[in-house]
């Protein structure tokens, strides 16, 4: 419980709040926040008190507070020290500035990672493990860095903020995120999806929906991991066999011509309904 920017849960031996934030340190220790400070060459040249490291916490404690503003949050990041004084806004959005993507970037590498475990419920269909990839539209600031990421157009005219695209690989179960890609709004769901392939767990079994089904992909994937799509209600498969659960088998091709003459077709089983 949060009660005018101040936690009123009760404190450790250390005087640390037992919140959400001393959660997350069992996951994201002090030592690994450092490792990656060091592997992204951030090391603070002079003593202050927004270090890279106290910044880094921030940032992630942005991520769970995210109904407090940023003094706020500095506040919870730091255990609600009473002989510390908070800086100014503008001072702390300028420590994020300096600490950069990088860091996160790392630190998402090396802690992200799939959780579940044949007993998690929802989590596998027999010894595959469900993952999925899907994409959703993000509204930014209306910056003029962000003007890059575009705007939507509709009958009267651009929209009215910058919007980011995304693509999202997702462990189903747990719902982890495990890799994400970043775009305008007007690259691809399907082109971002595509840089996502190389984080799919082997034992995955992929679903998507029916945006990002073709031909390509479906070659390209299909060595990698198992596949279970939506198909378009445009896409002609041809029923070749029909199995006992009422599914069938059918082939998917490059074109219509390839079709005609039964050429390069991957058969897979296809769902009827």
């Amino acid at each position: 419980m949060i009660e005018k920017g101040r936690s009123t849960l009760e404190s450790d031996d250390q005087g640390r709040i037992l919140d959400r934030l001393a959660a997350l340190e069992q996951v994201i220790s002090p030592d690994l926040i450092r490792e990656v400070l060091a592997a992204t060459q951030r090391v603070n040249g002079r003593a202050c008190i927004l270090t890279h490291e106290v910044m880094l916490w921030v940032v992630l404690a942005m991520g769970l507070l995210t109904h407090l503003p940023i003094r706020q949050v500095f506040r919870h990041a730091r255990r609600l020290r009473e002989d510390e004084s908070t800086p100014g806004r503008s001072s702390l959005c300028e420590g994020r500035r300096r600490l950069g993507v990088e860091p996160l970037r790392e630190l998402h590498a090396r802690v992200v990672r799939p959780l579940a475990t044949p007993e998690t419920p929802g989590a596998f269909y027999r010894q595959w493990r469900l993952v999925g990839i899907d994409g959703t539209v993000l509204d930014v600031p209306d910056s003029l860095p962000n003007a890059v990421f575009g705007r939507s157009l509709g009958g009267r005219g651009e929209g009215a903020f910058p919007q980011v695209r995304k693509a999202s690989l997702v462990e189903l179960g747990t719902h982890v995120e495990l890799a994400f890609e970043v775009g305008g709004y007007r690259d691809g769901e399907t082109t971002l999806a595509r840089r996502l392939w190389d984080r799919l767990p082997p034992d995955a079994l992929l679903l998507e929906d029916r945006g990002f089904i073709c031909y390509d992909d479906w070659k390209a994937l299909n060595s990698r991991v198992k596949l279970l799509v939506r198909v378009k209600s445009s896409l002609v498969l041809k029923r070749l066999t029909t199995l006992s659960d009422g599914s069938y088998l059918a082939k998917i091709y490059p074109s219509p011509q390839d079709r005609r003459r039964d050429r390069d077709g991957i058969a897979r089983g296809s769902w009827s309904a």
